[in-house]
């Protein structure tokens, strides 16, 4: 579909975050003890992650007029279908593997607020994906920083 409104990217973002949080429950099965407690600390991040971009739904007025705003794309989002090269299985190389898995996931959705913030049409809604792209380059700092404190311990 090349015509979308906001809020379908944004309903798009948070279920995204939804099926990361399933994918990162669904390999701590499988895992030891220090890739456990990292894979539940991912799948803890992408819930909360989940319920920060659901909560613009809940605003009232406060986002409601960029969340209805039409924008034309001829390419679908998301951009590259990274869930779908989701490991079904834990990948090799401990916690430094799994960051590395949640970056990548994590720069998908940077990509998209970034392309979406440069295709604004007024400042509302580029303000809107320049602090969604904000948000996403402090939780990436953070994520990155956790896990490499569980990674030393």
């Amino acid at each position: 579909m090349r015509f979308h409104q906001v809020k379908e990217l944004v309903r798009w973002a948070a279920d995204y975050h939804g099926r990361l949080e399933a994918a990162y429950t669904g390999l701590a099965g499988d895992a030891g003890d220090r890739e456990r407690m990292a894979l539940e600390y991912l799948a803890d991040h992408e819930r909360r992650m989940q319920a920060e971009l659901e909560a613009y739904f809940g605003d009232g007025d406060d986002h409601r007029r960029v969340l209805e705003t039409w924008f034309d794309d001829p390419a679908d989002f998301p951009h590259p279908p990274v869930l779908e090269r989701f490991p079904a299985s834990l990948p090799e190389g401990g916690v430094e593997a799994l960051l590395s898995l949640a970056l990548t996931q994590h720069r998908t959705l940077q990509d998209l607020y970034r392309h979406r913030a440069e295709q604004a049409v007024g400042r509302e809604e580029r303000d809107f994906f320049e602090a969604l792209v904000q948000g996403e380059d402090a939780e990436v700092r953070r994520l990155a920083r956790d896990m490499q404190r569980l990674e030393a311990y």
